[in-house]
C-alpha cells in the first residue's frame, strides 16, 4: 500500500464548512487503497489527531482567522511550515507528498521533504501566489517580491506534477516552468450531495423570500472578494426592482464594512445570514435562485477557480458573475448565466430583469448549470482522472463514490 502525505494547511470537513476539495480527493485517494496522512492546521491550543473517512488527520496548533492582517498570516504561514516540517519529518515510508496552496510556504514543506529524504511531490496551485498579494498591493517592497517569484519557480520546478485549479494558472506556470507536466483540475462539484430541486421557504420565518427573487453571496468576505460591487448591484435593485433580494453567508475581515455599508445605505433588500458548514449551505441553496460570483478587479483574480461557483452549479443554480474571464465564459457559453460589469451596477437591473419575469427563463438556466456540473465538473470524475495519473497502470480505479448523509 503505498503512503501519500497529503499537506493543506486550512483542511475542512464537511462539518466545518468552507472548501473540502481537499476532503473529496483524500477520501478518493483512501477509497482508491492508499494509506493517507493529512497534515493540516487548527485553531486548538494542543496538537491532535483524528480519523476521518479513511484519511488520518494531524492538526497542529496554528490560529488563524481570515480577520488577521498581512504580519500576523505571515507568522501563521511560518510557523506551520516549521511545525509542518518537523512532524512530516516522523512519518515513516511515504512514498509521495501532495501539498496543496495556499499559501505558498506549503511548498516549501514539500521542498524540504524531497531534498531530506528523497520523496517526490505534486504541488496543487489553487490561487497564485505571489501574484495575488503583489496585485492585491500587500506585498510592495521589492526584495521580498524577488525572493518569493524564486521561491514560486523552484517549488514548480521541483515538483513531479502541478495542479492548477483553473486554464489561467495553467497558463501562468506554463510560462515560468514551460517544460513540467502540468494537470487542469478545476474545482470539484458534488453533484450527490448538492442537486437541482424546487425552492423552499428555509428562511421565511426570519426573511420574506415569498414572491422574491433570492440572489444569495456565500465564502469568504475579504479585501479580494471585493463585496462592495454586491451592494451597489443591491442599491440599483432597491430602486427599480425591489422584487431582488440579497442573502450573504460569510465572514472574513471586510464583514464589519460591508454591514456598514448596508446600514449606512438603509437597504432593507440585503440579509446577512451566518457562516455556513456544507448542511446549512445547501439549506440556503435551496431558497437560492442566483448565486453571486466577485472578485475584486485584479487580473490574478480572473484565474480564480471559487467553490462556491462549482457547489452552485451542481445546486442547479443560475449563476451571476463579475469577473471577466474563464468563469464568464462558462456561464455565458453554456447558458447558466450571467457577466455583470461590477463598475457598472445598473446594467445587474437590466441583465436581471428577464429573469426575475421569466421564472421559465430562468428554470432553463438553472438546468443548464447543473448538466454543466455533470459533464464537466463532477467530483468523482475529477478526482478519478487525478487517480488515473498518480497510478497511469492502473486499468480501473477502484474508488468508491462518497455521497454525504444529508
Amino acid at each position: 500500500m503505498q503512503h501519500i502525505l497529503y499537506i493543506h494547511q486550512y483542511f475542512k470537513t464537511p462539518e466545518e464548512g468552507g472548501s473540502i476539495r481537499s476532503y473529496y480527493i483524500a477520501k478518493g485517494m483512501a477509497d482508491a487503497g492508499y494509506r493517507v496522512t493529512l497534515l493540516t492546521a487548527h485553531n486548538e491550543p494542543h496538537y491532535k489527531k483524528a480519523f476521518i473517512d479513511g484519511i488520518h488527520v494531524h492538526y497542529l496548533p496554528v490560529k488563524y482567522h481570515q480577520s488577521f492582517g498581512f504580519l500576523a498570516r505571515l507568522w501563521v504561514f511560518f510557523k506551520f511550515l516549521l511545525l509542518a516540517c518537523h512532524k512530516a519529518s516522523a512519518f515513516k515510508k511515504v512514498d509521495l507528498c501532495f501539498a496543496t496552496s495556499t499559501p505558498l510556504t506549503v511548498g516549501l514543506i514539500a521542498w524540504y521533504l524531497k531534498f531530506r529524504f528523497g520523496i517526490p511531490y505534486y504541488f496543487e496551485v489553487r490561487d497564485l501566489w505571489p501574484e495575488a498579494p503583489i496585485q492585491m498591493k500587500v506585498i510592495k517592497n521589492y526584495f521580498l517580491k524577488k525572493i518569493l517569484y524564486w521561491l514560486e519557480k523552484k517549488i514548480y520546478e521541483k515538483a513531479t506534477l502541478i495542479i492548477a485549479l483553473s486554464p489561467g494558472i495553467e497558463m501562468h506556470i506554463q510560462k515560468i516552468v514551460p517544460s513540467k507536466t502540468i494537470l487542469l483540475l478545476p474545482n470539484l462539484s458534488d453533484c450527490h450531495f448538492f442537486r437541482k430541486s424546487e425552492k423552499n421557504s428555509y428562511h421565511e420565518t426570519q426573511f420574506n423570500t415569498a414572491n422574491k427573487f433570492v440572489v444569495s453571496y456565500f465564502g469568504s468576505i475579504g479585501k479580494a472578494n471585493h463585496l462592495e460591487f454586491m451592494i451597489q448591484a443591491a442599491e440599483a435593485c432597491h430602486r427599480t426592482l425591489p422584487e431582488i433580494q440579497f442573502f450573504i453567508a460569510g465572514d472574513g475581515s471586510e464583514k464589519n464594512n460591508i454591514e456598514q455599508a448596508v446600514q449606512r445605505k438603509a437597504l432593507d433588500n440585503v440579509h446577512f445570514v451566518s457562516y455556513q458548514n456544507k448542511y446549512g449551505l445547501l439549506s440556503l441553496l435551496n431558497v437560492t435562485d442566483a448565486a453571486y460570483i466577485c472578485f475584486d478587479d485584479k487580473p490574478v483574480l480572473r484565474t480564480s477557480s471559487p467553490n462556491k461557483f462549482f457547489d452552485a452549479l451542481a445546486s442547479g443554480k443560475m449563476c451571476i458573475t463579475t469577473t471577466e474571464g474563464w468563469l464568464s465564459q462558462l456561464v455565458e457559453d453554456h447558458q447558466c448565466g450571467v457577466y455583470v460589469d461590477p463598475k457598472q451596477p445598473d446594467t445587474f437591473v437590466v441583465k436581471l430583469a428577464p429573469f426575475v419575469n421569466d421564472r421559465q427563463l430562468l428554470d432553463t438556466y438553472q438546468s443548464n448549470a447543473r448538466q454543466l456540473a455533470e459533464r464537466q465538473f463532477d467530483k468523482h470524475k475529477l478526482v478519478e482522472s487525478l487517480l488515473a495519473v498518480m497510478n497511469p497502470n492502473a486499468k480501473k480505479q477502484n474508488a468508491k463514490a462518497y455521497t454525504l448523509t444529508v
